[in-house]
């Protein structure tokens, strides 16, 4: 494994763990040459699963486009990486157990919102205000008040 920080190709593995219920193995390596740590993850390759956009293109689902998505809406909420990780993993799991092949966008953004909505409603709106294209306030103000009239919303979050 090519070292991030001196390009060496040289590493030993110190540490090996499985995340993710088994599908992923996390290692902790050390750089033969600068001696600098890093992680890799190690995970099985799956069957590509295409993503079914609005306009009827289709494209290989992201992981990291799906990461980048979530990321932007938390930008700036406490929500921890470990979090978001666990997030796009399970997200990722639901689509390859529940679709063979294709999966629409809009199950995918409204399996986001699902998730974002428990963890930060700030992460929900602003993500809902992409996802939704917003073309005026009244969409905004409806989709805040469907989160403050939801049971499980915390007055006080927002």
């Amino acid at each position: 494994m090519k070292c991030p920080f001196c390009s060496e190709f040289e590493s030993r593995v110190i540490d090996s763990r499985n995340t993710d219920e088994g599908t992923v193995i996390r290692r902790r390596r050390e750089c033969a040459q600068c001696k600098r740590r890093f992680t890799t993850y190690e995970r099985l390759e799956e069957r590509p699963l295409m993503v079914i956009k609005k306009e009827g293109n289709r494209e290989v689902f992201k992981r990291d486009k799906l990461m980048q998505g979530i990321l932007k809406a938390l930008e700036k909420r406490p929500v921890g990486i470990e979090t978001v990780e666990k997030m796009v993993s399970d997200i990722e799991i639901e689509l390859r157990d529940s679709y063979e092949k294709e999966v629409n966008s809009k199950v995918v953004g409204q399996k986001v919102m699902d998730k974002l909505r428990v963890i930060d409603e700030v992460a929900y709106v602003r993500f809902a205000s992409v996802y939704r294209h917003f073309t005026d306030v009244k969409g905004f103000v409806e989709t805040v008040e469907q989160l403050k009239n939801d049971p499980d919303f915390e007055e006080g979050k927002i």
